[in-house]
């Protein structure tokens, strides 16, 4: 339909061309002249403007239709996940609660916590789905559908209708001014040719005044749609942004709580202090510098060395010292009985040496946590 319109513009325009040639060649008989040619410079770059602000604000207008059209099909789909996730969040809480493994609680815990997650999810989805309804589909389907742009349509169609009713008017003009020059002159044919001059020269000056009207009504409607559309892409940009950022976030933190829990069932148990271990040496201060000595009186020298905290130790008297697990040590001796003497986070004292683990290489933040 589009090609039809455009071939008839063109055939129009060819048209008028012709009929300016002949006014031309036959208007230097004293009635009329170029005046009476409707198709002149400036009204045809007018026509040609027109034309190509109605393709443009058209195809934004089908462009903006094909957005909403897209959102509000997302907005079905999202709003069906959101169902179906809510319902996986509110079973995954239910098992939480209710079950009954005598053998551990630890996929209870998961269950919950993956109900949890599950459900800010879906939450964030939902607020996703509804600021690009808000944001995106009601100001765009408030344009395709508004005065303006159906205003400015029926103004360029006004000026159409016209511009074709100002053709068949100078067509008129010519066939009279031919009229007259091939027939005697008389009054009548005079005074119908006045009559037609002046009615054409009328939808002339009219068109003109419509033809702006309608440009400047079709350029404001073109801008706006450019402006209001890239906008409302924005928008959508940032909004899926801001939620896959608050998805991804709680994701990570489920994933660590998850990861967590599993270490924790899958690592090894703690070591535990035999009940015929004998006490930690007693620390005995010589010249301001603590040595440790063994039961028997005799010290256990080694090179110093640092130390990984594998499990954690709570001290049982004012000579040992609190563990936790990751802390480094700086062991200073190891007695033959278990224990081992060091320093971390600026204490020192005894504690099993079972509990860390020998560290050829530590990082620079950790050792500052040593001392």
């Amino acid at each position: 339909m589009e090609a039809i319109r455009k071939q008839a513009s063109k055939f129009r325009e060819q048209v008028a061309k012709q009929q300016q040639a002949v006014l031309k060649q036959f208007g230097a008989g004293g009635y009329g002249g170029s005046d009476n040619v409707i198709t002149d410079e400036a009204e045809l770059h007018q026509h040609q403007r027109l034309e190509k602000l109605y393709i443009s604000t058209r195809a934004g207008k089908h462009f903006q239709r094909d957005i909403v059209r897209g959102v509000e099909g997302y907005i079905v789909t999202g709003s069906k996940q959101v169902e179906i996730g809510t319902k996986l969040s509110e079973d995954c809480r239910k098992y939480g609660v209710e079950n009954t493994c005598t053998s551990g609680n630890t996929l209870s815990k998961a269950a919950l916590n993956y109900g949890r997650a599950r459900a800010q999810i879906e939450k964030e989805r939902g607020n996703l789905l509804k600021a690009l309804g808000t944001q995106v589909a009601e100001p765009l389907r408030a344009m395709v559908m508004g005065a303006p742009l159906e205003d400015a349509r029926h103004l360029a169609q006004r000026y159409e209708r016209m511009r074709q009713e100002a053709e068949a008017q100078a067509i008129e003009v010519s066939k009279r001014q031919a009229k007259m020059r091939e027939a005697a002159v008389n009054a009548d044919n005079a005074l119908k040719l006045e009559v037609a001059e002046a009615k054409l020269h009328d939808l002339k000056s009219n068109m003109a005044i419509l033809g702006k009207e309608a440009a400047a009504a079709m350029a404001a409607v073109e801008a706006q749609q450019q402006r209001l559309t890239l906008q409302r892409l924005i928008a959508t940009v940032e909004s899926e942004r801001a939620y896959h950022q608050k998805v991804l976030q709680i994701l990570e933190q489920l994933e660590n709580e998850m990861i967590s829990e599993r270490q924790r069932i899958e690592a090894p148990p703690s070591p535990t202090v035999e009940n015929n271990m004998p006490p930690p040496p007693s620390y005995e201060e010589v010249n301001g510098v603590f040595a440790s000595q063994t039961h028997n009186g005799t010290t256990d020298n080694i090179s110093y060395f640092l130390g990984e905290v594998m499990h954690s130790y709570q001290a049982e008297s004012d000579v040992e010292l609190n563990l936790s697990v990751g802390d480094f040590v700086v062991i200073r001796k190891v007695s033959n009985n278990g224990w081992a003497e060091g320093e971390c986070k600026g204490k020192a004292g005894w504690f099993p040496f079972e509990y860390v683990e020998k560290r050829e290489r530590v990082l620079a933040s950790k050792m500052a946590e040593v001392f």
